[in-house]
């Protein structure tokens, strides 16, 4: 399959909004029940990386990075959020999106990229290690499902980390 990694532009959000309701759906991309609004999604992004890959046009994956505090002595820090359409899974998108969201996450001066991961996602879990993430450890029932079938029950997320080789090296 033939895709582009291009940047993510509002007039993305529809296609990017539909990607995230599918992984919303599988049970265990997000404790969030729906995607949000546009404007609370962009406010709580970084400007930049922020990517879609695209075949025929179409968005079939997205990326973008969320900071973890706004503390100065953090600036560098951020969390990972990738979802891949559904019919788009296990083709490679997945994979040339995070390695371009790194390359772009230390363009724009990002040293440490984590993510949390519910433990049952192991294609994403298995992803990130390749993309030199390592498991840090598990934070036990962090959070309740407010939806779906896992409505009301405790969930675990493996929370990993990659450090950059080449931003804050000194």
């Amino acid at each position: 399959m033939e895709y582009r990694i291009n940047i993510l532009v509002p007039g993305d959000w529809p296609q990017v909004r539909t990607i995230y309701l599918e992984g919303i759906a599988t049970g265990h991309a997000t404790f969030e029940p729906e995607p949000p609004e546009w404007e609370k999604w962009d406010s709580s992004h970084v400007a930049a990386p922020r990517l879609v890959a695209r075949t025929n046009g179409q968005v079939a994956a997205w990326a973008a990075l969320s900071r973890v505090s706004a503390r100065k002595v953090y600036a560098g820090v951020a969390e990972v959020s990738i979802y891949v359409g559904a019919k788009y899974r296990r083709k490679g998108v997945g994979d040339a999106l995070l390695a371009a969201l790194i390359e772009g996450s230390e363009k724009n001066g990002f040293w440490t990229l984590q993510a949390g991961i519910f433990p049952e996602n192991t294609a994403s879990i298995e992803l990130h290690k390749k993309h030199g993430f390592r498991v840090l450890g598990t934070r036990e029932k962090v959070g309740k499902m407010a939806f779906g079938e896992l409505q009301g029950k405790w969930r675990d997320v493996v929370l990993m980390e990659r450090r950059s080789k080449v931003v804050g090296v000194d």
